[in-house]
């Protein structure tokens, strides 16, 4: 659950809590008028604790960012996908390679006939039968194509652009994953957080109850003081339950995007709550980001339409081939290896070919290259604003988030004072339980809205380096 899921829990909670103590100290002052003005007796408030499941078993083992990141890197199915892509345009560009080299055919043969023996007339005239032999036979055809237009060139530049392109393609993915891992991790990292604020408000609340009973035994206030005790408690542990389960929630999503068989959840000491990094200059920044990996992949795939439109101009041009092969037969069983060597012949050949009319196809991959190109140029234009769109809208909510974490740490520090001197006047008597509750509302308040900025702040710094496509120190 998001940090603004779990402010609207609080609040709900919050609401409730005044709403009760409201309608139970209005009840219990209607009931004072009607009653003697001795001391009443102190029911028993404690209220029924609410059993939590410990986490002692199958506990998450914590894991550090760096690791959950690496382990997502891994198992994603979106690195995997982008790191074959990679290794299919390799592929592509070993083959673009070898388009210019000669093909090599090897060819082995042998024929056995059957039926009826054939015939010869010896030295005497007399017609006489020959016994036949298996024949063998091997060969080797060498095929070159000597011009095609620079298609092949062409096809060769493009390849390695669409190598570029698959790279920037691989990085993009992985910092994508590095986001979506740094936004769960800051989650669960948000939870833990909202954990700790609730056990506090909980052993807070108790310690009030126990400060309100002891008083209205006293005599000194009003059973309202101890029955608003018991709404405390029992609002501070429905907000402890929340967090629980949002943090079990947050739990199992990460364990799940860094795909581990055994739970996890995050670290606390890897990542720093109080200190925040300088960014470099806005100027830096910005030359970073029109070179992120979005710009990059759509710049490599505009110079891979560049030299396919190229290559689609290269059949107006001839082209021209030349062949040779060289062939041999006999009844040698080594094929021409043994004692009885087969008889070679060879034969080259030379060919030209111009295509005049092929119904319009030419002029119709011509089109569609040209087409591709546009639309590559306008996608690297469009890929250049939103980065730099991007960026200043990043560089705000990093730099406005840094601002509320400073403020809310120290509405926090007032707040829990305010707390500590509203908790004393309410001991000697000098304020109402209404006033400590009051302080006690804004200390959760200041406490979730601080929760709130360091996430804030840690999301939008994952966001730059996402975008400029390298870690910021």
């Amino acid at each position: 659950m998001s940090p603004a899921e779990l402010r609207s829990n609080l609040s709900g909670s919050r609401a409730l809590a005044v709403a009760g103590a409201s309608l139970i100290f209005a009840a219990a002052g209607g009931a004072q008028a009607v009653t003697p003005s001795k001391t009443p007796p102190v029911p028993p408030v404690n209220p029924p604790l609410v059993v939590v499941p410990p986490r002692t078993v199958g506990a998450p083992v914590p894991v550090t960012l760096d690791e959950a990141i690496r382990m997502a890197q891994k198992a994603s199915p979106t690195s995997i996908q982008a790191q074959g892509l990679e290794r299919s345009d390799q592929a592509a560009l070993r083959a673009a390679k070898g388009a210019l080299l000669p093909q090599l055919t090897l060819s082995a043969g042998r024929v056995i006939q059957y039926g009826n023996a054939a015939t010869r007339i010896n030295s005497n005239g007399e017609q006489v039968s020959v016994a036949q032999k298996p024949t063998n036979s091997d060969g080797m055809t060498v095929n070159l194509q000597l011009f095609d237009g620079g298609q092949r060139l062409y096809d060769l530049r493009a390849a390695r652009a669409d190598i570029e392109a698959a790279r920037a393609n691989l990085l993009g993915a992985q910092y994508n994953i590095a986001l979506n891992v740094k936004q769960q991790y800051y989650a669960v990292l948000a939870a833990l957080e909202s954990e700790d604020a609730a056990k506090a408000q909980l052993s807070e609340a108790q310690e009030q109850l126990k400060s309100s009973e002891a008083k209205v035994r006293a005599g000194v206030a009003t059973m309202s003081d101890s029955l608003r005790g018991v709404v405390t408690v029992n609002n501070a542990q429905l907000a402890l339950i929340t967090a629980e389960t949002n943090l079990a929630t947050a739990n199992a999503a990460l364990t799940r995007l860094v795909g581990s068989d055994t739970p996890i959840t995050a670290e606390p000491s890897s990542v720093s709550t109080e200190r925040f990094d300088p960014l470099p200059d806005s100027a830096a920044l910005i030359a970073f980001a029109e070179n992120g990996p979005a710009v990059q992949q759509a710049q490599a795939n505009l110079d891979a339409a560049k030299q396919l439109k190229k290559a689609s101009k290269s059949t107006y041009l001839p082209s021209l081939n030349a062949t040779y092969s060289r062939s041999g037969s006999g009844v040698d069983n080594g094929f021409g290896l043994g004692k009885d060597p087969f008889a070679y012949n060879g034969r080259l050949s030379l060919g030209a070919s111009y295509t005049l009319f092929n119904g319009y196809q030419r002029e119709l991959n011509v089109v569609r290259a040209d087409v591709a190109e546009d639309n590559a140029r306008a996608a690297l234009r469009d890929a250049q604003l939103a980065a730099t769109s991007s960026l200043a809208g990043y560089i705000g909510a990093l730099r406005s988030a840094a601002q509320r974490v400073a403020v809310q740490a120290a509405t926090v520090r007032a707040a829990e004072e305010d707390v500590r001197v509203q908790q004393q006047r309410y001991n000697i008597g000098a304020s109402t339980l209404l006033d400590l509750l009051t302080s006690r509302t804004t200390l959760e308040q200041a406490r979730a809205a601080l929760i709130s900025a360091r996430y804030d702040y840690r999301i939008a710094r994952a966001q730059i380096e996402t975008l400029v496509g390298r870690t910021l120190q």
